[in-house]
């Protein structure tokens, strides 16, 4: 297939785009500077609303993974605005480009997360479930919303609602790794919430699996067995062969991250199920979360 990828300078962008390149597929980023000649990449702005949609014409598949990092900085209103804008305007833009076309591509798979649900506690959450109540609630419902002029141009649209990606090169884990590592990690607070987590490698192949395969609308990109903040840490200290009894104080992250994103970053409680990926026939590679975390930082089992 010929594969649009937008985010791709991301480690989820980046990681995909090799793998689809390794698989024979002909990957076409988008990018925001001038695109050089010769260069297999189409050139946007999404802030200006302008994109070449010439070099989106009869491309295969469309994987839409822009948008302003989560937890890169403080919230403020302002910030808040660039997260919601920088998702709702871009999918918007390149969703309306599609329709636009005269030869659309047959899949676009516009990424979204797990934030959609909010903080629910025990409850298991598949897609069927409803949207929350919070700011990343509100931001994911805005930003699955915008890719319906896709859709209802014809084209196939899906959602991937990612959780917790486990990677070396971003992410949550490598800001943990330093501290477990030193044997002064511990559970965030009470340790209860739910934390649902995917490794990058499953999160590519699901990726994969999304544009090959007859799926549309909301997915899970999430492993089946999910745990909790406690089991995560106890399991992280486990495989790095040190303690991790010093449990971190809700007011820490709150002071200096700032509550609200502290809360949804470390603290929301998410018991995430990939319902639509196990029905389809999806093959995790990493089901469990000890060994995805020795796979990936390539320790052997004890």
């Amino acid at each position: 297939m010929q594969v649009v990828v937008t985010g791709s300078s991301g480690p989820i962008g980046n990681a995909l785009c090799s793998h689809l390149a390794g698989s024979g597929h002909h990957v076409v980023r988008v990018v925001r500077r001038p695109v050089r000649p010769g260069e297999d990449a189409v050139g946007w702005d999404p802030e200006a609303g302008t994109i070449d949609a010439g070099g989106l014409e009869g491309v295969d598949a469309v994987v839409h993974l822009a948008g302003a990092g989560i937890g890169d900085r403080r919230w403020n209103e302002a910030r808040k605005h660039i997260l919601v804008e920088s998702r709702t305007r871009s999918t918007a833009l390149l969703a309306g480009a599609l329709a636009g076309l005269d030869r659309r591509p047959r899949v676009l798979v516009s990424a979204s997360a797990i934030g959609f649900y909010g903080n629910r506690g025990d409850e298991i959450l598949t897609e069927q479930s409803p949207a929350g109540d919070d700011f990343l609630a509100s931001l994911c419902v805005r930003w699955e919303g915008e890719a319906a002029r896709a859709a209802e141009a014809g084209v196939r649209v899906v959602c991937a609602r990612t959780g917790l990606v486990l990677s070396k090169a971003g992410g949550a884990l490598p800001k943990l790794l330093p501290l477990f590592t030193l044997g002064l990690g511990g559970r965030f607070g009470s340790g209860a919430q739910w934390w649902s987590w995917i490794t990058l490698d499953d999160e590519i192949r699901a990726i994969e699996w999304l544009l090959e395969n007859d799926i549309r609308g909301p997915v899970n990109l999430t492993a089946p067995n999910p745990v909790t903040n406690r089991e995560f840490t106890r399991i992280l200290g486990a495989v790095l062969s040190r303690p991790a009894r010093l449990p971190v104080p809700r007011f820490g992250p709150r002071l200096l991250l700032g509550s609200e994103l502290a809360d949804a970053l470390l603290f929301t409680s998410a018991r995430v199920q990939p319902a639509v990926l196990e029905s389809s026939g999806f093959a995790f590679s990493h089901s469990d979360l000890e060994p995805g975390l020795r796979d990936l930082l390539k320790l052997p089992p004890p």
